[in-house]
């Protein structure tokens, strides 16, 4: 019985250590020092969370940047929608052999090549014909979003060098100047580009 009790509230001190104590001490701790990080790097326009700034968005509209290639839609499906999966991350995992994949990026290129007649084929910068391994990507590379003025320009008025300063201020480059690779956060262009439409 000593055995037993002893192994009981060793258990029990242990549950409200790390199930209870622990857990409120680093909710705490990161909503004080890391708050916007912690609840997910929402961003706000006009006094509502329009999405987060780590998660990519399904932009159609012609005024606005376009993403990377999403297997999972970026999750905007709809419950009634017949294609619902459900809430998911992840690519297609197609090898570069599959007709699939062949036919897919074929078609993406036309399209692109439609909404933006002034790119050569060989112009399109890869990470626009890639879809990231999470499907939820939010950045693309300066280069992606730069090719894509011209046509931004020409449907909403802003002129191209408003439009290249709207890039430049949401790039963000190499995480200590030697890690990864520069990208621009679409979002926080595509709502840039929404304040000068109004």
């Amino acid at each position: 019985m000593k055995t037993l009790f002893r192994g009981a509230m060793v258990s029990l001190v242990l549950f409200v250590l790390c199930g209870i104590i622990y857990p409120l001490a680093m909710t705490g701790i990161s909503q004080v020092l890391f708050n916007k990080q912690a609840n997910g790097s929402q961003i706000q326009y006009n006094g509502k969370v329009v999405g987060s700034e780590l998660l990519g968005q399904n932009v159609t509209d012609t005024k606005f940047f376009h993403g990377r290639i999403s297997a999972v839609n970026y999750n905007t499906y709809k419950p009634e929608d017949k294609a619902y999966t459900g809430v998911a991350s992840g690519s297609a995992n197609l090898a570069p052999s599959n007709p699939a994949l062949v036919e897919r990026v074929k078609n993406d290129i036309e399209e692109f090549l439609k909404a933006n007649p002034t790119v050569k084929k060989e112009d399109i910068p890869t990470d626009l014909l890639t879809s990231s391994g999470s499907g939820l990507d939010p950045d693309v590379s300066p280069k992606s979003a730069f090719i894509q003025i011209p046509a931004i320009s020409k449907a909403t008025g802003i002129s191209t060098s408003d439009l290249k300063a709207i890039v430049d201020k949401n790039t963000e480059g190499r995480f200590l100047g030697i890690f990864g690779e520069p990208r621009v956060n679409l979002l926080s262009a595509n709502i840039e580009i929404k304040k000068r439409l109004e």
